[in-house]
């Protein structure tokens, strides 16, 4: 199939976490790229691609360069690029607008997409009962308070960055039990009822799933870090999937 009729979305690939096959990870995302150039009309990168993302006005971290590269050729290709932040690559600078070519989003997005009235929203700090994130959510995205961060060298800046980013992702392993996950399940639902939208996108659980409504659709597109899920949009239909299945 060479025709371009579909939509991706993808998140939580957390790209700059160690782990032990990092270099696998990226190679399996060359080759998901290479299939949205040839099939995709957009992408939307649902939050928490970059596991620490700080935009320095001359230093871009290394191990990222393999990932820009990848986001670039799908631009050139015609593959219209969104990037909604997450909560670990939530500090966008005009990097990656001006010189990648993608769309910045700063919060969630509704849009429609193949007739389907759609909100996409990475998912941190949507559950009342998170009031510590809510809070600190205030003071990660101030830009001010980025740009007074900025100011520490890259080495320490990031090494720091990578240290709390990691310790944050601990503490929401912990949590992702199966009532959060069905809080998540309702907050998609209260969506479709406030938003007048048929189909919602969250990531950020780390817990790919489709769920039907009444209302409409929920999808969790999982997490690429260690499941490799994705979902896409083709006719209407949205369909999760995981990349390693597909290759087999």
């Amino acid at each position: 199939m060479s025709s371009r009729d579909t939509v991706y979305f993808i998140s939580d690939a957390h790209f700059g976490i160690g782990t032990k096959s990092p270099d696998y990870r990226v190679e399996l995302f060359k080759d998901l790229t290479a299939q949205m150039c040839e099939r995709a009309t957009d992408l939307f990168i649902v939050g928490d691609l970059f596991d620490f993302w700080i935009e320095y006005r001359f230093a871009i971290r290394p191990d990222y360069f393999p990932i820009l590269h990848e986001l670039r050729r799908l631009v050139e290709a015609g593959v219209k690029v969104h990037y909604l932040a997450g909560n670990h690559d939530f500090a966008f600078g005009p990097f990656l607008k001006k010189t990648i070519g993608i769309s910045i989003y700063n919060d969630t997005l509704q849009l429609e997409l193949q007739g389907r009235k759609v909100h996409l929203c990475h998912g941190d700090g949507i559950l009342r009962h998170d009031v510590s994130y809510r809070i600190s959510k205030i003071f990660l995205r101030n830009k001010l308070l980025q740009k007074l961060y900025k100011i520490i060298h890259p080495d320490i800046g990031v090494a720091f960055g990578i240290y709390c980013s990691k310790s944050h992702r601990k503490y929401s392993e912990l949590r992702r039990t199966p009532e959060i996950i069905e809080k998540y399940r309702r907050a998609a639902r209260k969506r479709m009822k406030q938003k007048a939208c048929d189909l919602v996108v969250f990531g950020h659980t780390h817990y790919g799933e489709i769920h039907k409504f009444d209302e409409g659709e929920y999808c969790n597109t999982g997490a690429w870090m260690n499941h490799y899920n994705y979902a896409v949009l083709r006719d209407g239909n949205i369909e999760l999937k995981s990349f390693l299945t597909d290759k087999q």
